[in-house]
């Protein structure tokens, strides 16, 4: 059995209930753009982005960039990458990239988060367990958030988005950032768990070699869960409420 002894969390639609806001925000963006990529003479309207299935499978646990480019090449689209200085557009990978933090930075003023009812309970249960905790996410906005919802203070370590580019960590489906948070808790990766819920994520667990890749599908979809699996999830779970008993089970008594 595996002695583990640390878990590394992803954050949007694990820890906090912000994969809807990301989606939406993400559909705003793309669909907005879409009519200006289109070739002239196109006919037909483009078909707008599909925050279920395109989200899943493109975007979902990527950084702005990477998801931005995910699509965009998806659907066909050449646009010039740009720099980290373009407003917020159309005509430049990083403009969409910041098209979609805008949008994203509006919806979270507005509505605020929140973290899921299971969130709490596992996370103490795992520090009486003395396991090690760290969040993990691609989003520069993952300490205020964190911050904002009380949960900052479960967590021994946190990489975020100005960690990668301080760094120049690569994003998912690169470990670059589970790897970093576990150098973080002095752990080694065999020793570690990861716990996520986008395809990116688990694919990174997976190459990491971490010692368990939890997949979570909230939505307790037949077709999610088995996408979690075929990308390298070993165990997926409906929940957090399982976890601190899962993670038991995978250590040495």
């Amino acid at each position: 059995m595996i002695d583990l002894r640390a878990v590394v969390f992803d954050i949007d639609g694990v820890l906090l209930a912000t994969a809807d806001r990301h989606a939406a925000a993400w559909k705003e963006t793309f669909d907005g753009c879409l009519p200006e990529w289109q070739p002239p003479h196109a006919g037909a309207r483009p078909r707008p982005f599909d925050a279920v299935r395109e989200y899943r499978d493109l975007v979902d646990g990527r950084s702005r960039l990477d998801g931005v480019r995910a699509f965009l090449t998806a659907r066909h689209v050449d646009l010039p990458p740009g720099t980290p200085e373009d407003p917020p557009g159309c005509a430049t990978v990083h403009a969409v990239a910041a098209r979609k933090e805008e949008v994203f930075s509006a919806m979270v003023r507005t509505e605020g988060v929140r973290t899921f009812d299971d969130v709490r309970p596992a996370l103490r249960a795992l520090r009486e367990r003395t396991i090690r905790c760290a969040a993990v996410s691609a989003s520069r906005h993952a300490r205020s958030l964190l911050e904002s919802v009380g949960l900052i203070g479960y967590f021994d370590a946190l990489v975020d988005g100005q960690d990668a580019a301080a760094l120049a960590l690569p994003g998912k489906p690169d470990p670059a950032l589970f790897l970093e948070a576990a150098g973080r808790l002095d752990v080694t990766p065999a020793h570690t768990a990861v716990v996520e819920d986008a395809l990116a994520g688990v694919d990174a667990g997976r190459r990491g070699r971490f010692g368990l890749v939890v997949g979570l599908d909230r939505e307790g979809d037949p077709r999610t869960r088995e996408a979690l699996r075929t990308y390298g999830a070993q165990l997926v779970l409906p929940d957090l409420g399982g976890l601190p008993a899962a993670l038991e089970g995978g250590r040495c008594p």
